[in-house]
């Protein structure tokens, strides 16, 4: 199983970073190691002082696939989840500084979190999908997929041009703007629409 990440995927989020608005995705991928175990905490770790939460719908791929058409993409995922891209911003900051690939500030061990997993069927449309991450029981991330510059299908076509899409990989589609420091006892939780995917305490 890989998780492929998508970053500046909302227009709100590049302008809070100052970054440039890129003409194709921006990809990424996490390890499997990079999962944190459920029911564990998010532990802070030693390497930075600036670990960001970035709360991201999720798609999991249910049928192999390659060079996907974007008109035959639905066929490829009937499931639609919510998660956590933490990112050590102070350590990703030095690495782009230098031109370095970003894995050290966003593959690193438990910083994916995979909440729970809702039926495609579920949603009247996935262009339209309400999701937000509470910090103490304060909204502080809130998105809707229609602000997404690339589509789920789009992402998936895109995707699958470069690598072979499995059974079980996961897409995190890119996260909305409201991206912050994370800090011991922190609890966060993640909901799309009035679902409660996960929740995470921050050690």
């Amino acid at each position: 199983m890989k998780i492929i990440c998508i970053g500046r995927n909302y227009v709100k989020h590049i302008e809070e970073l100052q970054n440039e608005r890129p003409e194709e995705p921006v990809v990424f991928l996490k390890p499997d190691s990079s999962v944190l175990l459920k029911q564990h905490p998010f532990v802070i770790p030693e390497f930075s002082e600036d670990i960001h939460h970035e709360v991201e719908i999720l798609v999991k791929i249910n049928k192999v696939g390659k060079y996907i058409e974007p008109k035959f993409a639905h066929n490829y995922y009937d499931q639609i989840g919510l998660g956590i891209d933490f990112t050590a911003r102070d350590l990703q900051a030095k690495l782009k500084e230098k031109g370095l690939p970003w894995e050290k500030a966003k593959a690193f061990d438990g910083s994916a979190v995979v909440g729970d997993f809702l039926p495609k069927s579920s949603f009247s449309s996935l262009e339209n999908i309400n999701f937000e991450l509470k910090n103490n029981g304060t909204t502080v991330q809130l998105g809707n997929t229609k602000h997404m510059l690339w589509k789920i299908d789009e992402l998936i076509a895109h995707v699958s041009q470069y690598f072979t899409l499995k059974i079980g990989d996961i897409i995190f589609t890119g996260t909305p703007e409201g991206v912050a420091v994370v800090k011991p006892n922190d609890v966060l939780e993640g909901y799309i629409e009035d679902k409660r995917l996960f929740k995470i305490q921050i050690k």
